[in-house]
């Protein structure tokens, strides 16, 4: 594997994550764009000497309701991005039910990460314990104030020193690399998405169900007047199916975005700061047996864990989020450990 510097990695990472910011809001207003297309396009239907419906797009309604709803579609999104984005450490504490590690509270861990974030010449992060026996551990956070290690009491337990210092070099690296930043961005903009498609398909199912039976068709009054009710489950129907292509395409670009790369370069910097790599190769292996979170459940989280969970519940957003894979093998990546 071609080798890739600190800088470099960081450089990409940054670019990335501009590339994502810029890319989400036309997407998005791209979708808002095509719905009222559709929905004014429909509504517009008219009647020929024939009996047939024939549809057409009047662009001047469709450009003054565009213009109409940008502010409040920009603001709502730029409002749910910013309390994510801010709020993205207690979103993650909440959702892994991880909690502040105390330096008097295990010693032993601190002092493995004060000395290899001094080996590494950067800041302590915060460390965040989740009680659990299960082995697993993630970094995340955007800047220094929320730069932040998490380990399980599992993971504390069962690994030896160097072990659990190649695990923490591990998840420094991903802080270093602004790993951690790219994620909690594609997080934010894949929950978005996920959530735009759920209510899209909730609506079209509920539709369906309670408001699609009941279209009769009799005369030509009768035909006028059902127009609505027929016409609605075709928008809803189209909206959703316009959503979750848009929405899929937009999880190709994160996709493309998070490269597995990441994860054999953290690992190459997580050698390196230990200074073992057979001890991170014997942590992975170890993790493997045992790679779950307690009850975490949310496949966006689980990008950030060391070693992805198979076994996450399979929700109709946890199917959207789990169309990508960020993470390569874990024995590919005990196999290039070994190598070194």
């Amino acid at each position: 594997m071609k080798y890739v510097g600190i800088h470099t990695q960081q450089v990409r990472n940054n670019t990335k994550s501009i590339i994502l910011l810029l890319m989400f809001p036309l997407i998005l207003l791209g979708i808002v764009w095509l719905f009222l297309t559709l929905v004014i396009t429909l509504e517009g239907g008219t009647y020929d000497q024939y009996g047939n419906v024939v549809y057409s797009t009047n662009w001047t309604i469709v450009k003054d309701t565009f213009l109409h709803a940008l502010p409040w579609v920009v603001g709502c999104v730029a409002l749910w991005f910013v309390i994510s984005y801010f709020g993205n450490t207690s979103m993650i504490r909440n959702a892994t039910g991880a909690k502040p590690l105390e330096r008097k509270e295990n010693p032993r861990v601190y002092n493995i990460v004060e000395n290899l974030t001094m080996a590494c010449g950067m800041n302590m992060p915060m460390i965040n314990i989740i009680d659990t026996p299960l082995l697993n551990a993630f970094a995340s956070g955007i800047d220094e104030k929320s730069y932040t290690v998490t380990l399980t009491t599992g993971l504390i337990d069962k690994l030896d020193d160097k072990e659990l210092a190649g695990v923490v070099g591990h998840e420094l690296t991903h802080i270093r690399n602004k790993d951690t930043r790219l994620l909690i961005v594609s997080i934010i903009f894949v929950g978005i998405m996920s959530t735009i498609m759920s209510i899209a398909g909730e609506t079209m199912f509920n539709f369906m169900r309670y408001g699609g039976g009941n279209v009769r068709i009799n005369t030509d009054d009768d035909r006028r007047n059902d127009k609505g009710g027929g016409m609605a489950i075709i928008v809803v129907m189209l909206v959703a199916m316009i959503c979750a292509a848009i929405g899929y395409f937009f999880t190709l670009l994160t996709r493309f975005a998070i490269s597995r790369k990441r994860e054999f370069v953290a690992d190459a910097g997580g050698a390196e700061l230990c200074g073992d790599p057979l001890a991170l190769a014997s942590a992975l292996r170890k993790i493997s047996a045992e790679p779950a979170l307690g009850d975490v459940k949310r496949e966006d989280i689980s990008q950030l864990f060391i070693i992805k969970p198979e076994h996450l519940k399979q929700g109709f957003s946890e199917f959207f989020s789990g169309l990508f894979q960020t993470h390569p093998s874990t024995e590919e990546r005990i196999r290039i450990l070994e190598q070194f």
